[in-house]
């Protein structure tokens, strides 16, 4: 942890894709054609602690659906871009949008189309399951899977090492 410590340090967002990080990469339809994502609640609870140290969380994910819409409105994430094929174009939006330097950015991927962000934000973490040709170019692999805490592993991580985490974890003791 001390190697990235100083680079997480900085973080003032964190930017997540949907499929393999936030679910398992299940993609389900009902016989009526109606999508269903699975989502994990300790990474929404880890979301949740994120946004009470100040730490900001969105969402860039190439698929539409409203199952995340849902998920997004739940967790009080307003920064959500779906339907995006070129994720780099809307990381800078937002960096543009909120005054950011690559530094204050982490992103979560899992796959190739994510290896553009993963390489560019300040910080960049993977579930354990993603394209193994991502785990070399990240500076955290998980030791969970997408879908199963390895969005809350992350959030730890963030509010560890910024020295937020026993604030924020005081009401529950």
């Amino acid at each position: 942890m001390e190697v990235f410590k100083e680079k997480i340090k900085k973080i003032k967002i964190l930017l997540l894709d949907v499929d393999g990080v936030l679910t398992d990469s299940s993609i389900v339809f009902d016989s009526d054609g109606k999508e269903l994502k699975f989502f994990n609640a300790r990474d929404g609870h880890g979301i949740k602690m994120l946004q009470r140290g100040n730490i900001e969380v969105g969402i860039i994910t190439g698929r539409n659906s409203k199952a995340t819409e849902a998920r997004a409105n739940d967790l009080n994430i307003s920064i959500v871009y779906q339907g995006v094929y070129d994720k780099i174009k809307i990381y800078n939006k937002i960096k543009d949008e909120k005054n950011f330097k690559d530094d204050d950015i982490a992103y979560m991927g899992d796959d190739i189309v994510d290896l553009t962000l993963i390489k560019k934000a300040g910080f960049s973490a993977v579930p354990s399951d993603c394209w193994e040709g991502l785990k070399k170019e990240a500076d955290y692999v998980t030791k969970t899977k997408g879908g199963r805490g390895a969005v809350r592993e992350v959030a730890e991580l963030i509010l560890k090492a910024q020295l937020k985490w026993k604030s924020i974890t005081e009401q529950y003791r």
